[in-house]
């Protein structure tokens, strides 16, 4: 199919949270084109996504999802983002918006594929997410469907992810708070899909009635599940530092950063896109964070 989007598209930033680099095994642009390997209410299936010189985007499906892929393109490429009342408050991110008039909020429609993510990034680095995340993707997904890129996998469903046994978590690197929230919401993934619906506040609440999914995580499945534009990551490690320095030029927490963002609501979490589009960085000062290899313990 060929879609031209009818505003401006900054395809990477659109699809960029989805993204973590060459770790993601189901998401990933390769030679050009952004691939998409997905859980489907119809099934496993791939999305390859081209953009041309002259705006319009070209996407393939294949597999049993590729319907539901194909329908859903408009929306992950932010045709279903609504940016009425968001006024810029502060100068830098006035600036923002004026530099990245491409920016949209993307959505996929699905909330599963974006759990299992989100959990395995808890209270870790990123790295060692990452790390297992690929790993869970190549020995407990499936290879995507159609003539994808080698690398491309659809991560585990939730059937695949209640196989698992102990050890291979373990192996894996995810430790037993993570891993017993994955297995609680695999058990009521049907469940947890209707928060995409429900959107929005009431649908962050849906996703937290499983325990373990606490407010950083449900903000991060609704940013990706249903393009939140309200949902910040309260608890992350590094937004307060990036908001902070961007709007007031020094380190806040997390208390002082639900004031600052207060004005923004309920476009919240779109003021935090544009500043982290727009590159700002907060210093880093101090030792990295320890890396902890939960396979050896």
């Amino acid at each position: 199919m060929e879609w031209r989007p009818p505003f401006p598209l900054d395809l990477a930033a659109v699809l960029g949270p989805l993204s973590r680099g060459r770790g993601s095994l189901n998401f990933r642009a390769h030679r050009g084109v952004w691939w998409l390997a997905a859980n489907t209410p119809g099934g496993k299936g791939t999305l390859a996504l081209l953009r041309r010189p002259d705006g319009v985007v070209e996407a393939a499906a294949w597999g049993d999802g590729a319907d539901f892929l194909l329908a859903g393109v408009p929306a992950l490429l932010g045709a279903e983002d609504d940016d009425t009342g968001f006024a810029a408050h502060h100068e830098v991110l006035a600036q923002a918006r004026h530099e990245h008039p491409g920016l949209r909020l993307g959505s996929t429609g699905r909330v599963w594929d974006a759990l299992v993510l989100a959990v395995l990034e808890q209270k870790v680095t990123g790295k060692e997410a990452i790390r297992s995340w690929a790993q869970l993707c190549r020995w407990f997904g499936t290879p995507a469907p159609g003539p994808a890129p080698e690398f491309l996998r659809v991560p585990p469903d939730p059937a695949a992810v209640l196989s698992i046994v102990d050890w291979n978590w373990h192996r894996i690197g995810v430790d037993l708070q993570r891993r017993t929230t994955v297995i609680e919401a695999a058990r009521v993934a049907p469940r947890l899909e209707e928060a995409v619906q429900l959107a929005g506040a009431e649908g962050r609440a849906r996703l937290r009635k499983v325990r373990g999914i606490g407010v950083w995580t449900a903000a991060e499945i609704a940013q990706r599940a249903w393009g939140d534009p309200d949902a910040v990551s309260f608890g992350d490690y590094n937004i307060p530092s990036m908001v902070g320095h961007a709007l007031l030029g020094h380190r806040i927490d997390d208390e002082a950063m639900a004031r600052l963002l207060a004005p923004y609501a309920p476009h919240r979490q779109r003021a935090v896109r544009y500043l982290e589009t727009s590159g700002v960085r907060a210093p880093r000062y101090g030792p990295r964070i320890e890396l902890r290899d939960y396979r050896a313990m």
